[in-house]
């Protein structure tokens, strides 16, 4: 009965000491540091590199990609097709609208006033 109650305390103690330190030891040092390391390292790789890398990179590449392609076809297609429709629809209606109306009723105007008052005042003057 002494042997077991001698070591029994021995045996708890040892349990305790090795429960303890290899428990605080491994886990809260060891595992901690390797957990505490890991996710520096992962952090600082991983979300670094993405985002400095590929989220630099595919931001860039999609700006220049949508810059490249939005605008140079929204500028070649539908300036270019609005300059143009205007230009087309200004040149027509102004040109049209000048020379048929202005133009047209001038040199009409004109002309019969002209030839009208010439040829009145010739045929008169020399009838």
């Amino acid at each position: 009965m002494y042997i077991i109650t001698s070591i029994h305390p021995y045996i708890h103690t040892s349990i305790h000491t090795y429960i303890h330190t290899y428990i605080h030891t491994y886990i809260h040092t060891y595992i901690h540091t390797y957990i505490h390391t890991y996710i520096h390292t992962y952090i600082h790789t991983y979300i670094h590199t993405y985002i400095h890398t590929y989220i630099h990179t595919y931001i860039h590449t999609y700006i220049h990609t949508y810059i490249h392609t939005y605008i140079h076809t929204y500028i070649h297609t539908y300036i270019h097709t609005y300059v143009h429709t205007c230009m087309h629809s200004y040149i027509h209606t102004y040109i049209h609208t000048y020379i048929h109306t202005y133009i047209h009723t001038y040199i009409h105007t004109y002309i019969h006033t002209y030839i009208h008052t010439y040829i009145h005042t010739y045929i008169h003057t020399y009838s």
